[in-house]
């Protein structure tokens, strides 16, 4: 089963203006030297961190965990106070933290796995969780589809003590993320909510760090929850979610110093914000996927291998990477695709293939001619009179995709393919992608715990019916690599799953279905004037990003980052 779920990458359409729950230890760091600005946050800096991630036109309370669109989640709130039973380090994969579970086992050949609650842990009401609640939050997810966000192939959830016990139609060895994921409810208020899709959750009653303080059409404060499981790891008093109707509200804010934490594709990141006040203006872009061009295998003339192969030779990564996407994510030199050094676990078949990070127009041209292509009387290759013509298709509104495809179109004529780009609205990309109607575009891959989620986005065939196409958007239809990902998903430990990746990675290296080009960062961008204890590359504990929760597949672990700050 391959799960498909929103990519975290959020950007700015604007020109630049071991963690276990027994014992989370604040990293702190020496006070710096003044290094020029800083600025103060928008509240009290001795007891309120400020977090940016969504601008938003207007927000409603409603922290249901199941829904996407719900400002709050958007916003970086509702993972502080609803959690899962595991929490998972994106950026360095395949680890874990224990949480509402103490551990699991897997059994029946990955189709039941059973956790071990922790005791002792309350609810913000005061009340028990209990493994009755635990048993209730996923029947409520096997029973309604619409908040199982997963897709997960839920047949049964029981109980023996402690223990909870869930079973599935499939293996799900490597959905560990999706599985332990699920935000864990209170029975006595969600049994009465009627519709847990559409459930407007004012009130949220949940186990985290945080409880709901304040709430008005400008902002809402989060505040320290007395009955949390780890109260003493909470150093930071309160948390404000300030509204922003504009990014260059938000912009502005940020530079100015009244903003700890956002995570945003920021042009000119270096100069407007690192540079005024470099002592505590950092960021750290994890690279959490991959970038790639997605040639459709179903049209003339990406269907032909030398056509693809000319244009990932052709393409210059490095430039992509510092001009296209500011320095802020990293060029990706090998032809595999795999997500370095995020999956470096996994990497040691992938080893072998490589492109060069610059444009080696010589390459690409040797590659058509080989196949029998030649320049016709407008300087481009044709093959049998026919031009090689490619439209490269993303997002106006997203600069940096915008650039890059800008720089691609250009490096392609360079080469004598006949390019071109075009930027269009978000809605007719993504109605674009879902029917196969593009020549070449660009796309990012799901993230996750492990290499699978990366390359079951892009070549499981079940993710592609040419009308709603959530996945293998350039429509492979290739049974082999099917039945390779089917056994992949099946695999438990990490040597069995980089046995089963070798083949995969050379069918992507050799056939290039996708072309992939960049890193696709988790964006991360800090002020450390008044808290310190951020994620570093140095010290990946997790990503950084700030936007959604940790209780929906795939999203950043707002928790994990906040238990690990203190005030300077």
């Amino acid at each position: 089963m391959s799960i498909n779920y929103p990519s975290p990458k959020k950007l700015f359409a604007v020109a630049a203006v071991g963690l276990l729950a027994a014992g989370v230890g604040a990293c702190g760091s020496s006070k710096s030297s003044n290094g020029g600005g800083g600025g103060s946050s928008g509240n009290s800096s001795s007891n309120t961190l400020v977090m940016e991630s969504s601008p938003e036109t207007t927000i409603t309370a409603d922290f249901n965990p199941f829904v996407s669109t719900a400002a709050p989640q958007g916003m970086g709130a509702t993972g502080l106070i609803y959690e899962p039973l595991l929490q998972f380090n994106l950026a360095a994969p395949p680890n874990y933290y224990k949480w509402l579970a103490t551990g699991y086992t897997w059994s029946n050949s990955g189709k039941t796995i059973t956790f071990a609650i922790r005791q002792g842990v309350k609810f913000n009401d005061g009340s028990a969780m209990t493994p009755a609640d635990v048993v209730f939050t996923y029947q409520l997810v096997q029973k309604n589809a619409a908040i199982n966000l997963a897709g997960l192939p839920i047949t049964s959830v029981t109980s023996s003590g402690n223990n909870v016990t869930i079973n599935f139609s499939s293996s799900e060895y490597l959905n560990l993320q999706q599985v332990a994921g699920v935000p864990i409810l209170p029975q006595k208020v969600w049994s009465a909510a009627g519709n847990p899709s559409t459930f407007t959750d004012a009130k949220p009653v949940g186990t985290g760090p945080y409880v709901l303080k304040t709430f008005t059409p400008q902002g809402f404060t989060l505040t320290k929850n007395p009955s949390y499981w780890q109260a003493s790891m909470v150093k930071v008093p309160n948390v404000f979610f300030p509204v922003y109707t504009s990014n260059t509200g938000a912009l502005s804010a940020l530079f100015s110093g009244k903003i700890d934490w956002t995570g945003n594709f920021i042009p000119g990141l270096q100069k407007e914000f690192v540079n005024t006040a470099p002592a505590y203006h950092h960021f750290w872009e994890a690279p959490g996927s991959t970038n790639a061009l997605m040639p459709n295998l179903n049209k003339w003339p990406t269907n032909q291998l030398a056509v693809r192969q000319a244009i990932s030779l052709a393409v210059n990564r490095n430039l992509l990477a510092s001009e296209g996407e500011a320095g802020l994510e990293n060029p990706i030199t090998n032809t595999s695709g795999l997500t370095l050094p995020t999956f470096s676990a996994w990497s040691g078949p992938a080893s072998s293939y490589s492109v060069s990070p610059t444009a080696d127009s010589a390459a690409a041209a040797q590659v058509l001619s080989k196949a029998g292509y030649k320049k016709d009387s407008s300087g481009f290759y044709a093959l049998n009179g026919k031009e090689v013509v490619i439209q490269l298709i993303s997002p106006a509104a997203y600069t940096d995709y915008a650039a890059v495809g800008t720089m691609v179109a250009n490096e392609l004529k360079a080469a004598g393919i006949n390019a071109s780009f075009q930027g269009i609205s978000v809605d007719a990309w993504n109605a674009d992608m879902a029917s196969g109607n593009f020549s070449l575009a660009e796309h990012w891959s799901n993230n996750g715990l492990t290499p699978y989620n990366l390359y079951a986005n892009w070549l499981d065939s079940a993710l592609n019916n040419g009308k709603a196409n959530t996945g293998d958007y350039e429509g492979l239809k290739n049974k082999t690599i099917d039945a390779q990902l089917a056994k992949l998903a099946g695999d438990s430990t990490v040597a069995q799953q980089t046995a089963d990746l070798a083949p995969i990675y050379k069918f992507v290296s050799d056939n290039l279905p996708v072309i992939p080009i960049t890193t696709a960062s988790e964006w991360f961008e800090y002020n450390s004037q008044n808290w310190v204890g951020w994620p570093t590359q140095q010290n990946p504990y997790e990503t950084g990003q700030p936007t959604g929760t940790n209780t929906g597949a795939g999203a950043g672990t707002d928790e994990v980052v906040i238990l690990h700050l203190s005030h300077r």
